[in-house]
């Protein structure tokens, strides 16, 4: 056992030794790596330290030449500018000079025109010493004073205004003796169309008689530009057919058919029939109509008893006069309206003054509702509010169809009455008010694109003509536009056979010799 604990005992006793001696061995070897580690070290610092060196003198050359390129630049610049400085001053001092020039010319025109004042003034004061004196003499001479010629021209003004009204007079009364037999044939003519009324062509055709076929060809015109002209001038188709001596018009719009029929006979009477011509009889037949329909504003206003009414009203009252509604005339209507309102209003007390008013302008709408955009009883409130009615009217427009309630006796009177004109026996059909709508759903179709300018439905519906604005719609875009509006027909309208879209673009150039 002894022996193996000294072996062991030995053993360990070489293992420290041999570490201790590996220890020293290992570190004067890593002494010996640090020396050379340091020596590269300051060899690299030292080469480094060279390199800074060089690179810090190649720097500062740069930056030298740099310096110096910007000096030259910035004196470059410089003396740029100072010759800029240099010639803006002689352009100011010019200026200078100029306007020295100017305030020495004014100065000069201002004492002229003083002096011109002077003289002016002095000149005036002559003139009103020489007027006075001239009225002086002029009072010596006719023995009258100021006061007292002034009395006496106004009395000879007076006597001659007395003669004018008295001529005047005399002319209201010949002329109402020869519009006396025009206005009985049209009161005869619409009595016919409405007792025979079974057929819409009764309802949107005039016939105007001709001294002789020979005048057809000369409506007509070269090519037929004539008819062209006077179709397009109006919106109203013209049929020449067989019938001897006779041409009939036809329209669905009576405004427009009577405005043609006037025209054509002008036409006719005066022999004269070329495009120019058609167009300045088309503009007075326009103006006639525009008369007549304010004679009829007016000779309803009287006869309904109804006073102070605006006069754009009375004029909307006269349009009434060429409208239907399912087949009845709507000023015919709203007279009858405005009776049986005044005497329900009577029965019952009301206020039968403002009862007929109420009845009278019930419709007054149907006047707009071809022109503007809404229902005729929200135009109807629209124009009424707009001329400053009666609130009750007001009220009494807008209920009558049981739009609103009603917020007055006169309301539920004016509804009562409005039902009565309509249901008695005869007075409406409701084909023909479908035909009308029709038309002018047509119109109003084609007037929704951009570029035209008016447009007619004619043929009783089967054709649409649309005049457009030359400087807006080109040729190609004009036959874009008639398919765009043949589709939009098709997608909103119900109709019969087929509608021809006919689309007119015309370029004129007009000049004078002189």
């Amino acid at each position: 056992m002894l022996p193996y604990i000294i072996g062991g005992v030995a053993a360990l006793v070489f293992a420290v030794v041999g570490f201790f001696a590996g220890s020293a061995y290992r570190k004067k070897s890593a002494e010996a790596t640090i020396g050379s580690a340091e020596d590269e070290a300051r060899r690299i610092l030292s080469d480094a330290m060279k390199n800074a060196a060089s690179k810090k003198k190649e720097a500062l050359l740069e930056a030298k030449d740099e310096i110096h390129q910007l000096r030259q630049e910035t004196e470059k610049e410089l003396r740029e500018r100072r010759s800029e400085v240099q010639r803006q001053e002689h352009r100011i001092q010019q200026k200078e000079e100029t306007l020295d020039k100017k305030m020495d010319n004014l100065e000069a025109k201002e004492e002229k025109l003083s002096l011109r004042t002077k003289e002016i003034d002095l000149k005036l004061e002559e003139c009103d010493r020489i007027k006075q004196s001239q009225m002086d003499l002029l009072e010596k001479i006719s023995g009258f004073s100021k006061e007292q010629a002034k009395a006496h021209l106004l009395e000879l003004l007076d006597g001659e205004l007395t003669h004018e009204k008295a001529v005047k007079i005399l002319e209201v009364e010949q002329q109402t003796k020869e519009e006396a037999d025009k206005i009985a044939k049209n009161i005869i003519g619409h009595a016919i169309q409405r007792c025979a009324a079974d057929h819409s062509s009764e309802m949107t055709v005039s016939v105007v008689a001709l001294p002789n076929d020979e005048m057809k060809g000369r409506i007509i015109g070269r090519e037929g530009r004539n008819i062209r002209a006077l179709e397009t001038a109006t919106g109203v188709d013209l049929i020449i057919d067989d019938t001897p001596e006779a041409i009939t018009l036809s329209s669905f719009d009576p405004v427009r058919r009577e405005i043609a029929r006037v025209a054509l006979e002008k036409l006719i009477l005066d022999g004269r029939i070329h495009p120019g011509r058609i167009e300045e009889t088309v503009e007075k037949a326009t103006a006639e109509v525009e008369a007549t329909i304010k004679q009829e504003g007016e000779h309803a206003m009287i006869e309904a008893g109804v006073h102070n009414l605006h006069p754009e009203l009375v004029r909307l009252l006269g349009k009434l006069r060429y409208r239907t509604s399912y087949g009845q005339n709507v000023l015919n209507h709203s007279m009858e309206v405005c009776h049986i309102s005044g005497l329900i209003a009577a029965e019952m007390g009301a206020d039968i003054t403002l009862a007929k008013r109420a009845g009278l302008l019930h419709d007054i709408g149907k006047a707009l509702d071809h022109e503007q955009e809404g229902s005729h009883i929200q135009l109807g409130v629209e124009a009424a509010k707009k001329y400053r009615e009666n609130d009750t009217v007001i009220n009494a427009i807008h209920a009558h169809h049981g739009d609103v309630e009603p917020k007055t006796v006169i309301a539920c009177i004016v509804q009562a009455a409005d039902a009565i004109s309509a249901a008695r026996p005869g007075a409406r059909r409701e084909n023909i008010e479908n035909y009308i709508k029709r038309l002018e759903k047509l119109e109003e179709i084609a007037n929704s694109f951009s570029g035209v300018d008016t447009s007619f439905a004619i043929q009783a519906g089967r054709e649409i003509r649309i005049v457009v604005k030359p400087e807006m719609v080109t040729d190609d875009e004009m036959v874009l536009m008639s398919h765009q509006i043949a589709e939009k027909i098709e997608s909103e309208l119900e109709y019969p056979g087929q509608i021809k879209i006919n689309v007119i673009r015309e370029s004129r150039a007009v000049d004078y010799a002189k």
